[in-house]
């Protein structure tokens, strides 16, 4: 069958115009069915526990349930090459947080690319550590403990939550910057940290607000300055290290992010209903009580920060060779 000339270019032009249609049409009806948000941590820890706050809210806003999948272990890894190995339809998310900054440079053989392989979507939340000291310590303040700490060199014990978290860089930069020998002590998890750090079994330690707010509360540690570059709304008479030690900053944050080639207008509608979440008073309330504030930045600064804190926590990782247990 001969088709005329002018027929055969409308079918031709016709056809081209189909997938651009069909991924229009697509993206409008985003999401049409479940969204999986894996989280590289146990059930109720601080990351699970905002991805379910925002799980939640953005089921409620749009119309379909986002699910929570926890798939804890090797520091994250095992969920992000998950999000990773998925198709890249705004179908799978999966949460970022400080730490995975920095196993971008403690563990040297990866199977993916954390800036490569992942398109950050929104930040989420970021937090403040404390540098705390048992009572016993003959200091009151942070500038008192640095010149204590260079008078006994190798002789006051920091502990952490483990090698290479967030809480034992904190430390490490904190040393560096301050120009003092502290001993690390890494442990499992911050309670524990904290039971030997009250208990005199360590000097000192880097923990969380949200862990060790009612025993600065109760006097039984004694809080001598917080990582953040501004103070912390819950301890406002505890100066930041950057107050004494000119520069200091160190947050733990989280955000969530997609796979490589998640169309850009999904990445936008997530950025701005996560956003949207993070305005809400009752958002914002429930974030306080877990020790951390809303971060609503966009799917650019997202990525900024994610690169500053990734050349940042490389030099310090590698100035004190740390190397992952």
């Amino acid at each position: 069958m001969n088709f005329p000339r002018r027929r055969l270019l409308q079918l031709i032009a016709g056809a081209a115009t189909v997938p651009a249609l069909s991924r229009a049409s697509l993206a409008q009806a985003y999401p049409s069915r479940p969204v999986r948000w894996i989280v590289g941590f146990a059930p109720g820890g601080s990351a699970d526990i905002h991805a379910r706050l925002m799980s939640r809210w953005l089921s409620e806003r749009l119309g379909q349930q986002f699910i929570v999948e926890n798939r804890p272990g090797a520091a994250t890894n095992i969920a992000l090459q998950a999000a990773v190995n998925a198709p890249p339809d705004g179908y799978t998310l999966v949460t970022l947080t400080s730490s995975n900054a920095s196993n971008a440079t403690l563990y040297h053989s990866l199977p993916f690319d954390l800036q490569r392989d992942l398109i950050p979507i929104a930040a989420v939340s970021r937090g403040a550590l404390v540098l705390e000291i048992n009572p016993s310590v003959p200091v009151k303040t942070l500038a008192e403990f640095i010149s204590h700490s260079k008078a006994n060199a190798g002789k006051i014990n920091v502990a952490s939550f483990g090698v290479g978290t967030t809480s034992h860089l904190a430390g490490e930069l904190f040393k560096a910057m301050a120009g003092i020998a502290l001993v690390h002590v890494p442990y499992r998890g911050d309670a524990l940290a904290l039971t030997d750090t009250m208990a005199g079994q360590v000097q000192a330690t880097f923990s969380t607000v949200i862990g060790s707010f009612e025993f600065v509360r109760t006097g039984k540690l004694r809080a001598l300055g917080v990582t953040t570059a501004s103070r912390w709304e819950t301890l406002p008479d505890v100066p930041t290290i950057g107050e004494v030690v000119p520069g200091y900053e160190a947050s733990v944050w989280n955000g969530v992010a997609a796979p490589r080639g998640t169309p850009q207008d999904i990445i936008e509608t997530l950025n701005r209903e996560i956003n949207a979440c993070l305005a809400d008073p009752e958002v914002k309330e429930q974030m306080t009580r877990l020790g951390s504030l809303p971060m609503p930045l966009s799917p650019a600064e997202f990525k900024r920060l994610l690169i500053d804190d990734t050349e940042k926590w490389a030099k310090v990782i590698r100035a004190a060779n740390i190397r992952p247990e």
